[in-house]
């Protein structure tokens, strides 16, 4: 047994716990407390297992599963960047790609390279598994902010505009999946939990 190679992975595994410590703006289903980075990475990866009939075309669904599972640990270090946060977006890539040479570089080489590979792919959003998995990026946190009324937009003033902006990419993996986002926009639209177009 390779001891080095044996505790090169227990270092990522321990630094990558400290995933459940970041704090995500999206509360847990039927008025829960914030979900962490962890949470919705496990619940992601299972939406894409049960979900994947909805793909616009087949794919891989273990890898997609897998960059569900580590797309969001970099924010160990780079911290959660908020989906409506303009200002934060302008740093969060170099906060996110200087995070990732260090998180995944914990690894042994050849594991380094691959989970970064795929982390870029999902980064890039040029195949059809990294397109679902951002599919299902989307689609989690608008199905528990739908199931606390709204309570997270109400909160952050995001309006419609806003939303859909981002919920456009759902499209590029599940025009289904797709649909369906913009009938719970139109619902929480309706009773007043999403403003209407660019006023905040």
């Amino acid at each position: 047994m390779d001891q080095e190679r044996l505790q090169k992975q227990i270092d990522f595994i321990l630094r990558i716990d400290e995933e459940k410590n970041i704090l995500r703006q999206t509360h847990l289903s039927h008025h829960g407390r914030r979900e962490d980075d962890a949470e919705h990475a496990w619940h992601m990866a299972i939406m894409a297992y049960l979900l994947k009939e909805y793909s616009n075309v087949p794919v891989d669904i273990s890898r997609v599963m897998i960059m569900c599972l580590i797309h969001d640990v970099v924010e160990i270090e780079a911290g959660d960047t908020y989906a409506y946060d303009e200002e934060g977006k302008k740093s969060q890539k170099a906060r996110e790609e200087a995070a990732a040479e260090h998180i995944f570089g914990l690894l042994p080489e050849d594991q380094r390279d691959e989970l970064r590979s795929i982390f870029e792919e999902f980064d890039t959003g040029e195949t059809a598994e990294a397109r679902f998995a951002r599919a299902m990026d989307n689609f989690q946190p608008l199905l528990l902010n739908d199931s606390n009324e709204g309570g997270d937009w109400k909160e952050h003033g995001v309006t419609r505009t806003q939303v859909e902006g981002r919920q456009c990419h759902t499209r590029e993996g599940s025009e289904i999946l797709y649909a369906k986002t913009e009938e719970i926009l139109d619902a929480n639209e309706a009773k007043g939990s999403l403003k209407h177009g660019e006023e905040k």
